[in-house]
């Protein structure tokens, strides 16, 4: 049953992500989208719309515009169609972490079937985002995810963009590193909610990541109370406004003019 893994695996009541359901979206362009995801580790979500649901794969060291490098895709559980919008903070539980709107889009496929595609290990498509573009592809592999028993592993693929107008060398996570939803970083995005739910429990420890958290959470605790400070602020300086206003003028000193 679609999504069925996808619901399995979280508590909706814990978590903000969206149960969602399988969308009916006939004679419309094909939605995409990617999700920057710090969790245990900081990785990218790709997805790519298709019968109602988003098939998604894990990229961990995000999509790359060079021909030549060749990026590590697993593939995950589909995903409702609603979670292409989503950003956010996943507090506790599976995927615990932040969440970015890093890129989206539409995509064509290049192929005539994708299910059949997707089952020789095979898609070919174009995608036209706001980071990404151009004709790419996603080809399984059994790499060093391969079988226990020595098959492949199924959820093991490679992303790699083919060489076109869209290709390079340039590093494209780290020249466009925020979220088109939000325009903002990871710590934006937590103050946004609330930094300090973490200071206790962090979905990610230790390591790189780890790292990188803790120095988010300082910054989205900064950022928070900033706000909250020029937001008390502002109510002061428009009573003070308003007082000056109202104030006669002979009071002030200042002469009323004549003539």
């Amino acid at each position: 049953m679609p999504l069925e893994e996808y619901k399995r695996k979280r508590n909706f009541s814990k978590t903000p992500e969206p149960e969602g359901s399988v969308a009916s979206r006939k004679g419309r362009e094909l939605f995409f989208c990617v999700q920057k995801h710090l969790a245990s580790h900081l990785h990218y979500d790709f997805r790519l719309e298709h019968n109602g649901v988003l098939l998604s794969w894990a990229v961990p060291k995000g999509p790359s515009l060079d021909p030549k490098t060749k990026r590590l895709a697993m593939q995950t559980e589909d995903h409702p169609f609603d979670y292409g919008e989503f950003e956010g903070v996943i507090p506790e539980g599976y995927g615990a972490g932040i969440v970015m709107l890093w890129d989206r889009g539409t995509w064509t496929p290049e192929v005539a079937d994708v299910d059949a595609a997707l089952k020789k290990g095979d898609l070919k498509f174009t995608l036209d985002g706001y980071k990404l573009k151009g004709s790419w592809v996603l080809v399984r592999t059994g790499g060093r995810y391969a079988g226990a028993r020595g098959g492949s592993d199924q959820r093991s693929w490679l992303l790699i963009k083919h060489k076109d107008d869209w290709s390079g060398d340039l590093d494209i996570t780290e020249f466009a590193p925020l979220s088109v939803k939000s325009e903002g970083d990871f710590e934006d995005i937590l103050a946004a909610d609330n930094p300090a739910i973490w200071q206790t429990n962090r979905p990610a420890k230790g390591g790189d990541a780890g790292t990188m958290l803790g120095t988010i959470i300082e910054r989205a605790a900064k950022l928070k109370a900033e706000r909250a400070s020029a937001g008390a602020a502002a109510p002061k300086a428009a009573r003070g406004s308003r007082k000056t206003k109202a104030t006669p003028a002979k009071k002030t000193g200042v002469k009323k003019k004549t003539g």
